[in-house]
């Protein structure tokens, strides 16, 4: 028998309904400003997370060193996705 994921489910449950909730009410309520600044600053932090992780992967804390990985990382995605290895649907069920 496996052991709930949390003591008290309906309760859990309650409370992430009603954060996304409060978080659509926010969304809604931005200014079209507000809200690509919100994407600029979203964007800044999944750049520093990359960085963060190259720097570790490759042991360093030179940031210009992890900013090559980084590059390194983007040419190689972009290689994929330009000889169609890469794909932004999922395939479709046979």
């Amino acid at each position: 028998m496996s052991a709930a994921p949390h003591p008290d489910s309906a309760a859990l449950q309650a409370l992430q309904q009603d954060l996304y909730q409060e978080e659509l009410r926010r969304a809604r309520a931005m200014t079209e400003e507000q809200r690509l600044q919100e994407v600029f600053e979203l964007s800044n932090h999944q750049f520093g997370m990359m960085l963060a992780g190259a720097m570790h992967r490759i042991g360093t804390t030179d940031e210009d060193e992890g900013w090559r990985e980084v590059r390194r990382w983007m040419h190689r995605l972009n290689r994929t996705h330009d000889h169609g290895f890469y794909s932004t649907q999922r395939p479709s069920a046979s």
